[in-house]
C-alpha cells in the first residue's frame, strides 16, 4: 500500500489494489486489519514514516557541516523526485495534506510521524553542536521547506523548488549556528 499512497494519495488508492498488490484474499486483510483500508494505511505510514527518518537522518550526518549536509539533501530529493518523473515523494506528506479535514485518525498518525521526525532531528543536530532551540526551529523548517518543495516540485516538473528551497536553509542552518539569531518560540 506504501508506494500506491506514495504515488496516488489515500483516496485514489482502493482496497482491491491493496489486496492484489499484496497477493491476498478480502478476509485476511480484514483478519489481520479489521479497521479496514484507515488501519492499513495507518500501518504503512508508520513504516514509510520510519523509513524516511533513517534515510534523512543519514544524509544530516554526512559531511562536515550542517549546511552543507541540508543542502546536498535537498540536492539528493531534486535527483530522485526527477528521476522517478516526478512522483510523491513524501507519502506522509502527501496524506497529511490529504486526509487532515476528513481523516481524523489519519492526521493524527501522520502528525505523530511529523513529531518523530522533529524529535529525532532535533536530537540529531544537537548531538552535531546545535543548541536545542535552534536544533528544533532547523528541523521544523527544513521540514516544512521540504514538503512545500516536493509539492512545486512535482506540479511544475521542475528541481528549481527542491534546489532553491537546500539554499535558502543551509542559509538559515549557517545563521542559527554562527548564534547569531534569536529563536523565537
Amino acid at each position: 500500500m506504501g508506494e500506491s499512497l506514495r504515488r496516488r494519495g489515500y483516496s485514489a488508492t482502493g482496497i482491491k489494489q491493496v489486496l492484489d498488490a499484496a497477493g491476498v484474499p478480502n478476509g485476511s486483510l480484514y483478519h489481520h486489519f479489521p479497521g479496514g483500508k484507515r488501519q492499513v494505511a495507518g500501518a504503512a505510514l508508520r513504516s514509510m514514516g520510519q523509513a524516511y527518518a533513517q534515510l534523512v537522518g543519514g544524509l544530516m550526518m554526512a559531511g562536515d557541516d550542517i549546511p552543507t549536509a541540508i543542502e546536498s539533501a535537498f540536492r539528493e530529493a531534486a535527483d530522485a523526485a526527477e528521476g522517478t518523473g516526478w512522483a510523491n515523494m513524501c507519502p506522509v506528506g502527501t496524506i497529511a495534506g490529504e486526509v487532515a479535514d476528513v481523516e481524523p485518525e489519519l492526521r493524527a498518525t501522520t502528525g505523530e510521524i511529523f513529531d518523530e521526525w522533529i524529535t529525532a532531528g532535533t536530537k540529531l543536530l544537537s548531538a552535531r553542536g546545535m543548541t536545542t532551540p535552534a536544533a528544533r526551529d532547523l528541523v521544523v523548517a527544513v521540514l516544512a521547506a521540504l514538503e512545500g518543495a516536493f509539492v512545486m516540485a512535482r506540479t511544475l516538473r521542475s528541481r528549481d523548488p527542491l534546489i532553491s528551497s537546500g539554499k535558502a536553509m543551509a542559509a538559515y542552518a549557517a545563521l542559527l549556528s554562527s548564534g547569531d539569531v534569536d529563536i523565537i518560540g
